[in-house]
């Protein structure tokens, strides 16, 4: 038996809400990234390395979404069918269009960003010449294009397949997303890491580390689930969703962000564990700069609010049945890992040697980016129901839903 059927009686439109949420971020998101383009012609170089890090947060949400509703495609859950259509759309074929135009800025900025575009420094580097074959602006074009067609090709494929499932309950329509979604997470694994070493930590060519991808990888699955649950939140505060969404569904999303909480910080702390042990000299500058200076208080920051804090308070079962509680710690950590996206970037360049200066555009970019970005979200979200009403499983859900009243 089909679940539209049996609860023919509950609307699955999405609020009408979202509309404005919409406009209003169309109208943020242009407006700031206006203010961001004087920004570019007042200082160029801060607004290359700020618009980075504020496009490396928004992307990683969409790449959690995208990993997670992978994951859900494969193991089934409750949690994953209350939540799929957000993370369907953030992680759409037309959330991806749009982050592969705001990429340009990117690639436009190159020449200020990476020191290994400029043909003069590596001739007088042996250690850039080594890595030229890789490290080159054709290659890195053609990669960061094979990406994006990654990314869009599997999110459309998923999307063909939800739809299908939107107008029959085939059990071969979940088969076929089950089989799609095993090769997606490979891709997703290879994308992402290769995504990281080119944007990010080819920002300085010198270093390395061979945990680099997985760090990027656990702190998407922090982004994401943040951004999940503040939306979850939000929808509930509207029908369909606050009949549909129980406390044992955000008390499913906080023990996953939970667990991406952890994973964040095994994979940071054994990445300064092996690279400090290690004491090499072409990897030990990487952590000297960014423990000298100032920087040592953001690296307790992040200790204190990327990890300590958000674990304490993860631990509570209360808290993670309470959404509107569990949505404060969502926002601490969002905050926190536009924080280590900072860390992460801003000592590679000379001035941070002077110790931690902050810009108005490490506020406005994200806020820019991010404004274009949920434009881009909820125009997909609305545009269908807010559960997947065929899928073979939506029914125990519903149904332990009602029973519970």
């Amino acid at each position: 038996m089909s679940a539209a059927p049996r609860f023919a009686n509950l609307d699955f439109t999405p609020p009408p809400v979202l509309e404005s949420i919409q406009k209003r971020s169309l109208i943020i998101g242009a407006a700031v990234l206006v203010l961001c383009g004087i920004g570019w012609g007042m200082n160029a170089d801060r607004f290359f390395r700020s618009y980075l890090v504020g496009y490396m947060l928004w992307l990683g949400i969409s790449l959690g979404c995208f990993a997670f509703l992978l994951v859900q495609h494969l193991s089934g859950g409750g949690w994953g069918l209350v939540i799929r259509r957000v993370l369907e759309a953030a992680s759409s074929t037309r959330v991806f269009l749009f982050m592969a135009v705001l990429f340009l800025p990117v690639v436009m900025g190159m020449g200020r960003l990476y020191e290994w575009t400029h043909a003069d420094r590596v001739a007088q580097d042996h250690l850039l010449a080594h890595k030229a074959a890789y490290l080159n602006t054709g290659f890195f074009l053609a990669r960061a294009a094979f990406y994006f067609a990654v990314w869009l090709l599997w999110s459309r494929l998923l999307a063909v397949w939800s739809e299908r499932q939107d107008k029959s309950d085939d059990v071969l329509v979940r088969a076929r997303l089950q089989f799609i979604s095993g090769p997606g997470l490979l891709l997703y694994g290879l994308t992402v890491t290769f995504a990281a070493v080119d944007w990010v930590m080819s920002l300085d060519p010198h270093w390395f580390s061979t945990i680099y991808g997985m760090l990027f990888m656990a702190g998407q699955g922090i982004s994401a689930m943040c951004f999940v649950i503040a939306m979850g939140v939000l929808l509930t505060k509207y029908r369909p969703m606050s009949e549909i969404m129980r406390p044992d569904h955000f008390h499913d999303l906080g023990k996953l962000m939970l667990a991406c909480v952890m994973l964040w910080a095994y994979f940071a702390f054994s990445q300064f564990l092996i690279i400090w042990s290690g004491n090499l000299a072409e990897e030990i500058p990487w952590y000297i700069r960014r423990l000298d200076a100032g920087w040592q208080f953001v690296a307790l920051a992040l200790i204190l609010f990327h990890f300590a804090l958000p674990f304490l308070l993860l631990l509570s079962r209360d808290l993670k049945r309470h959404g509107r509680r569990l949505v404060r710690v969502a926002i601490l950590l969002l905050a926190v890992r536009l924080v280590d996206l900072f860390w992460m970037v801003a000592p590679n360049f000379p001035e941070a040697q002077h110790g931690v200066q902050f810009h108005w555009l490490d506020v406005a970019a994200p806020v820019g980016i991010g404004g274009i970005w949920m434009f881009a979200f909820v125009w997909q979200l609305r545009g269908r129901p807010l559960v997947p009403l065929y899928d073979p499983r939506l029914k125990d859900v519903l149904e332990s839903e009602h029973a519970a009243h």
